[in-house]
């Protein structure tokens, strides 16, 4: 007997996210449910990687061009070619496509490009930053992506640090300030929103990442991917505080950083990611790791690779920056779940998270690129935001 499509919780758009989101991770095997977890970079994402291993999710490193150049259509033709891939998978999931549009989509021929943070953080206008985002949003979805690795919402302590152009300023409250880019890039959400529940306003939105958790402006002698050295109260008050503005407003992810906090690596810090993220400031999204984080975990970066991968789940990752490697990845991460070593309960957890960005993001229901928006990249519909959000 065929199961009835119409008796997929999943795929009724009537149905209440959390729903949703229980009755497809019922359905799903292990397999399945780590290949949502794994982030690939886009020369590796073959249609049968994509489908015959469930991949969550692509993105693509700098200079990462589709076909001959960096125009809007052809990335539109690239990423729609993934998605395809993906929804010909035995459950049809999704995948959601992330670019660094970190200052306008800068990857992409012809767009809208911005002030770097540092400069945006001295006209000390929140409605200015998010408009900004919001003319961003519009050109990031012409292009077909879905998820912008912004905004950097670290604190800069040291101008010695090589990253200080990233960050809106020294000032907790000032960055705090500038995170209005969040609803900018995701849409404003309404006052009845759940705080720390993921949210997106619709198809000219885009899922934003606060990132990097946490305290990476604050390394010691200002090194980047340094050591944080602080008590948690002072942690709390001059770098946690630009993420709970972040959470309120509803972000939807948030990236760990490469850096530590009294000597432990922000990507194996449970504490911090679980305990403090998740569970005291109520976040519901998920938490990515950074390109080849878990990594990083060994020293030399790489070797053991399975216990990498063990403490940085265990941690609280939700999903993994792979972004090479996907099938070790996976073979680690299954045999760690059937060993007892990753309980299946984070795994559920991690794969939660996930779905439940992907349904409130409206993927999938639209899963393929809105080609109307095509015209607005670097057209005066994006000043026309700037002016009139």
């Amino acid at each position: 007997m065929v199961d009835n499509e119409k008796s997929y919780v999943y795929k009724n758009r009537e149905a209440p996210v959390e729903a949703r989101v229980k009755d497809l991770l019922s359905r799903m095997t292990l397999a399945e449910k780590i290949g949502q977890m794994t982030l690939i970079e886009r020369s590796v994402a073959s249609e049968a990687v994509i489908r015959d291993f469930s991949i969550g999710s692509v993105l693509n490193r700098a200079g990462g061009w589709p076909f001959e150049d960096a125009k809007s259509s052809n990335w539109a033709d690239m990423i729609d070619g993934f998605q395809r891939s993906a929804l010909e998978s035995r459950l049809g999931i999704p995948i959601i496509y992330g670019i660094d549009a970190v200052h306008g989509n800068n990857d992409v021929y012809g767009a809208t490009i911005f002030p770097h943070n540092i400069g945006l953080g001295a006209t000390r206008d929140a409605d200015l930053v998010k408009r900004i985002g919001a003319a961003t949003a519009l050109e990031v979805r012409a292009c077909g992506a879905h998820w912008a690795f912004a905004p950097c919402v670290a604190v800069v302590k040291d101008p010695r640090w090589g990253r200080c152009y990233e960050s809106y300023g020294e000032v907790a409250q000032i960055v705090s300030e500038m995170t209005s880019l969040v609803s900018g890039l995701q849409g404003e959400p309404s006052k009845d929103h759940t705080n720390g529940y993921p949210f997106l306003a619709g198809r000219k939105n885009v899922v934003a990442c606060a990132k990097h958790f946490v305290g990476d402006g604050g390394t010691n002698k200002a090194i980047n991917e340094g050591n944080t050295i602080l008590r948690y109260e002072d942690l709390e008050r001059k770098h946690i505080a630009p993420y709970k503005k972040c959470i309120s407003q509803g972000v939807s992810t948030v990236m760990a950083s490469y850096s530590s906090w009294n000597g432990d690596k922000l990507h194996s810090h449970y504490f911090l990611l679980t305990e403090i993220l998740k569970q005291k400031l109520g976040f519901k999204g998920y938490v990515v790791s950074d390109w080849e984080g878990l990594d990083r975990l060994s020293d030399p970066p790489g070797s053991n690779y399975r216990n990498c991968v063990k403490i940085g789940i265990n941690a609280g990752i939700d999903m993994v920056m792979v972004p090479f490697k996907y099938e070790q990845f996976r073979n680690d991460l299954i045999d760690l779940v059937e060993s007892g070593e990753v309980s299946m309960a984070r795994v559920n957890d991690a794969v939660e998270r996930i779905l439940r960005v992907k349904f409130v993001a409206g993927l999938f229901e639209f899963p393929l690129t809105d080609r109307s928006l095509l015209p607005t990249v670097g057209c005066k519909v994006s000043s026309l935001v700037l002016k009139c959000y």
